[in-house]
């Protein structure tokens, strides 16, 4: 043990010691200066991008590029530089001789990688979309560039084997439809032909746009496909695995893991892969010498971002066409009235089944439509499941599975006085009483209390309706109808990808509907009044592409019923199978009406006098016009702004100065959507 008096020696060690460490720190410290101030000899100049998400700071600003990262500053690189006192992540676009900067400029903090993550097209594809939606690139970026995976990137990327040759098999299917041969020759041969593609009843349509990426592989080039949801991507990802075999294509989805998602990035952004297909988060994918982008269902509500700028994937991948001379392939069972637009201003060629083929895939009825059928059930029109529904669930059953389709997710989602059909209310909140199952009470759906001894506050009486009925309730009732036949259900809480070629009812609601091995016997939907019953602008188009999407599953030579009003136009269309009449007959009321796509429209959202500074500010066109402030809650407004579409270049760059402005004055935020996919 050391005594007492040898403790003043250590003091003299401690004290040097401490004195070394601080010159080692000052000698780093000045070699790091030395270094940052020795600037880099060929192109010593960084455009960057600064992930900022102010809009007034949404350009590039230059900064030197030190001698010692020279070699992996190199442009697509994430950077960081110093920003307002303070290091902020970046992208840096290019390297430049000179700057316009007069001063002296600061140098890179670091190159976080030297992985080159955000190609040209992308960059310039994020700049254009900004400019159209009003919106800031750095927001664009964080949808196009997946977050950094440091051991994923250390990892080598596999080499793409060899394309195999084409079979005479791939463009058999296609034939069907009159100008496809043409297509994919052209597609083949390197073109960039475009087309809008109806798909006919009973159509494989996975395995089609898996030729198609083939035809365009062959050429040299790349395909880029987007489907809705991941059981799309899981029926494309094998149909390509199919036609080109493994090894050939990446799959990227935003519910992927971090390290999987990073994975395909890379092999796709390296050139080792050069067919994707995904979900909307797929769109910005840097593939390289991209030659197809293709959509499948275009009008589905999960292609519309939820995030800033709300980029939708449909326009993201047209305007990547149009930048990178790619062809384009927009397809679906039903037509949305953009993709007709684009047919009608002469953008794309019709891709369409001749009607003989049509009315081999399915035959479609509707339950109560002409007199013979009201004389065999006379109750075809007031009944929900009426005789002819339920002989078309019969007749499937006995060749296989059968698809019925509900609109209503739950048990009993709404009830009514049985006597003078009241809406049943809750005692406590005035909320809509509901039943949760066959044994449970009713009970609000918006405090849960339960109402076991409910009584109509307007008659008295104490008996229940049931005027809505959800998928739960539907597949028991069939299950007692058809007490020998297995019952399945696939809905938001339990949706199922596929079911097998057995005999089975299937209930779902619209957008679970399963696959089934071979496809349905027969398909029937119910309660066509609730998905015609929403006040929105596309309320029969999004009806009909819903019906269309479950009839589409039919095997052909099955058959499809529909419960609702034979009178409806939208019905009718479904029944004739006539997605382009309908489609067309929309866009005509839309151009009357100067509603989108012959027009461009924005809304602005936010309180009451943030949406009236933000009017005062905006510099619209002389065409343009204001329609609103409306009251959209208790403290929000929405203004509706539109154009004609001649003049949508410049209602986006007087948005985007209208935001500029207000981010620098540091204004109330207010929410600025271009072309919003609902009203």
């Amino acid at each position: 043990m050391t005594g007492p008096e040898e403790q003043p020696e250590l003091l003299p060690g401690l004290v040097r010691a401490s004195l070394q460490e601080s010159q080692a720190k000052a000698r780093a410290t000045r070699a790091r200066k030395a270094a940052e101030a020795e600037v880099a000899e060929a192109d010593p100049v960084a455009r960057v991008l600064v992930d900022v998400a102010l809009a007034h700071l949404d350009r590039t600003f230059d900064y030197a590029v030190p001698a010692s990262m020279a070699e992996a500053a190199q442009p697509g690189v994430r950077v960081k530089v110093r920003f307002a006192g303070q290091d902020v992540d970046g992208y840096l676009l290019g390297r430049f001789a000179s700057s316009d900067h007069t001063g002296r400029l600061a140098p890179l903090r670091r190159v976080v990688s030297p992985e080159p993550v955000l190609s040209p097209a992308v960059a310039e594809l994020c700049g254009s979309l900004a400019e159209r939606y009003a919106g800031t690139r750095s927001d664009l970026l964080r949808l196009a560039v997946p977050p950094r995976h440091a051991t994923t990137e250390k990892e080598p990327s596999s080499p793409e084997p060899a394309v195999p040759p084409a079979g005479a098999a791939e463009t058999a299917a296609w034939s069907v439809y009159e100008p496809a041969a043409a297509y994919l020759a052209h597609l083949a041969e390197g073109g960039a032909p475009r087309a809008v593609w109806s798909a006919a009843p009973g159509e494989e349509w996975p395995r089609r746009l898996a030729e198609a990426a083939a035809a365009t592989r062959r050429s040299g080039r790349g395909a880029l496909i987007c489907v809705p949801d991941g059981k799309d991507v899981d029926r494309v990802d094998r149909a390509l695995t199919e036609v080109l075999g493994p090894d050939h294509h990446v799959t990227l989805t935003a519910d992927a893991g971090p390290a999987r998602r990073y994975r395909e990035f890379l092999a796709v952004s390296r050139g080792t892969r050069r067919i994707v297909v995904g979900t909307r988060a797929a769109a910005f994918a840097p593939v390289h010498d991209l030659g197809l982008v293709a959509v499948w269902d275009d009008g589905d509500d999960l292609y519309a971002e939820p995030r800033a700028p709300y980029p939708h994937t449909r326009e993201t991948l047209l305007l990547r066409a149009e930048l990178e001379g790619a062809a384009a392939l927009v397809g679906g069972f039903a037509r949305s009235v953009e993709a007709e637009y684009l047919l009608r201003t002469g953008w794309a060629r019709e891709l369409a089944a001749p009607r003989a083929v049509v009315r081999e895939r399915v035959r479609t009825a509707v339950a109560g439509a002409s007199d013979l059928d009201l004389e065999r059930d006379p109750l075809a029109r007031a009944s929900r499941v009426p005789r002819q529904a339920l002989e078309a669930i019969r007749w499937g059953i006995e060749r296989g599975p059968v698809l019925v389709q509900n609109p209503r997710l739950g048990y009993v989602a709404a009830l009514a006085c049985e006597r003078c059909r009241t809406p049943a209310r809750c005692g406590a909140c005035r909320g809509p009483l509901a039943l949760t199952g066959p044994t449970t009470p009713p009970a609000c759906r918006w405090c849960g209390t339960e109402a076991p001894g409910w009584a109509c506050g307007e008659c008295g009486y104490r008996g229940l309706r049931a005027p809505v009925v959800g998928d739960a309730r539907t597949a028991e009732e069939l299950g007692r109808a058809l007490p020998s036949t297995r019952v399945l259900t696939s809905s938001r809480d339990r949706v199922l990808a596929t079911v097998d070629a057995r005999p089975a009812v299937v209930v779902a609601t619209p957008g679970a509907e399963p696959v089934a091995e071979g496809g349905y016997a027969a398909v029937v939907l119910l309660d066509a009044w609730l998905l015609l019953g929403r006040t929105d602008l596309r309320t029969e188009e999004e009806a009909l592409r819903r019906w269309s999407d479950a009839v589409g599953l039919v095997r052909p030579g099955g058959r499809a019923v529909v419960v609702g009003d034979p009178a409806h136009p939208a019905v009718q269309a479904l029944v004739r199978w006539d997605p382009s009449g309908f489609a067309a007959r929309e866009t005509a009321e839309r151009q009357e009406a100067h509603l989108p796509p012959a027009s461009r429209l924005a809304t602005i959202t936010g309180e009451p006098g943030a949406v009236d500074d933000a009017l005062t500010l905006l510099d619209l066109p002389e065409a343009g016009e204001v329609l609103g402030p409306m009251p959209t809650g208790e403290q929000e407004v929405r203004a509706v702004v539109r154009v004609p579409r001649s003049h949508a270049a410049a209602l986006g760059r007087a948005l985007g100065e209208l935001q500029r402005v207000r981010s620098a004055r540091k204004l109330d935020p207010v929410r600025v959507q271009v072309d919003p996919p609902s009203l």
